[in-house]
């Protein structure tokens, strides 16, 4: 069977919610292709003879309703996530904690003493989603940034707090921190649902719930409107990915780690394709035109979940048309990892890309607390370096 003739199958068996037929016709064809030629990406494997991982691909596929809060046909999600954990979990040289394995955790990993952590919720026609949002101690109702945080599947505000030390670090430059939780209602996995077209458009789906929560926010306490940025983790860097080039009048900068570029992909066997080998050229996603929203990517170059050539993709949606010059930094994390750091500057010196390529790495926040799932503490420290490099960057002031 030809390969589109693979993918058109999956697709129709994914609509009909069989979606572990789906899944192992992908994968059969993955593991039959060659793999990437290894001179196209220095430092990374050729992802031979691995079954792609599915934490990023737990999304039930469903026809669309006028309820978006309705759970969703379980299908066969369950026992899809249980065979991805037991993978991962053997797979060689993987020994990053998952959110089974670790300990519960405590208030002092995921907020420093004497802040405070507060819960909400934002509903709009798409539905609604809770969130937590961090108060730094210093705030007096002064204008301070606002930086939107988007976890991976599986995850939660306060695991993803714990793992990156966000709030740890926003608490010294006296920055809010907001993290929007995904529903398992809306994606078992908890995963946001990058990869669907109803979820990569501005005013609707996903992106306008992630939007309304930033906005809500900016209502409820003093927020510098020109300094508002949101980063995220794997899927949740796919969802960044997505807000920067939908809401480009509201997010002065993003911060991808691991994750792939908007429209990527447009169904979950184009997900599967775009995480295992990077994804094609934006599917369903109009590119605007003008300057790009000042972008940081961090991927590890073993990523065997999310392929790295994603970074490279996300870079070339951002750069298109732009004359910008080129500088790049090696450095080595005392005891951890290796680095090479590629910063894209324009006319005036202003660095408007950076891409972190962190060798030996794979699909984990770099520089993270193993408190917290899917955290690499070998560096460098990413929230620490995306958090400085937000602080470069605002929206141009605006009249009135």
């Amino acid at each position: 069977m030809l390969r589109q003739d693979i993918v058109g199958e999956a697709t129709r068996l994914t609509r009909a919610g069989r979606l572990v037929e789906a899944t192992a016709l992908l994968q059969r064809m993955l593991r039959d292709e060659s793999a990437p030629d290894p001179e196209s990406r220095i430092g990374h494997p050729a992802f031979i003879g691995q079954e792609p991982s599915m934490i990023d691909a737990k999304a039930n596929a469903i026809e669309e309703n006028d309820s978006p809060d309705l759970a969703r046909p379980p299908f066969a999600e369950p026992r899809m996530l249980r065979e991805f954990l037991d993978r991962t979990r053997q797979r060689p040289g993987f020994n990053l904690r998952t959110v089974i394995e670790r300990k519960p955790l405590s208030p002092s990993d995921i907020v420093p003493h004497g802040t405070r952590f507060i819960e909400g919720t934002y509903r709009n026609p798409a539905g609604s989603r809770a969130y937590k949002l961090f108060i730094p101690s210093r705030y007096q109702d002064q204008s301070l940034p606002l930086i939107v945080m988007l976890h991976g599947c599986t995850q939660s505000p306060d695991d993803f707090a714990a793992g990156t030390r966000m709030n740890f670090i926003a608490e010294e430059q006296s920055c809010f921190v907001v993290y929007p939780a995904q529903r398992s209602e809306a994606n078992q996995a908890k995963c946001w649902n990058w990869f669907r077209p109803a979820d990569q458009q501005r005013g609707k789906g996903e992106p306008s719930l992630i939007a309304g929560i930033t906005r809500q926010v900016m209502r409820d306490f003093s927020i510098d409107p020109n300094r508002v940025y949101v980063g995220g983790l794997s899927a949740g860097a796919a969802a960044a990915a997505i807000m920067g080039i939908t809401y480009k009048d509201l997010y002065a900068a993003i911060g991808v780690h691991s994750g792939l570029a908007c429209g990527a992909a447009i169904d979950l066997p184009s997900a599967l394709v775009a995480m295992r080998q990077g994804g094609g050229a934006s599917h369903s996603v109009t590119l605007c035109d003008g300057p790009p929203v000042p972008t940081i990517v961090f991927h590890g170059d073993c990523d065997t979940t999310v392929h790295p050539n994603n970074s490279d993709q996300i870079l070339a949606q951002s750069v298109r048309a732009m004359n910008l010059q080129k500088k790049v930094v090696r450095g080595q994390v005392p005891g951890g990892h290796a680095y090479t750091r590629t910063i894209l500057s324009d006319a005036n010196g202003r660095g408007i890309l950076e891409h972190w390529d962190i060798h030996g790495a794979g699909h984990a926040w770099s520089g993270g607390n193993p408190a917290g799932s899917y955290t690499d503490p070998k560096g460098p420290d990413a929230a620490r370096e995306m958090l400085r490099f937000f602080l470069e960057h605002s929206l141009p002031q605006r009249s009135g």
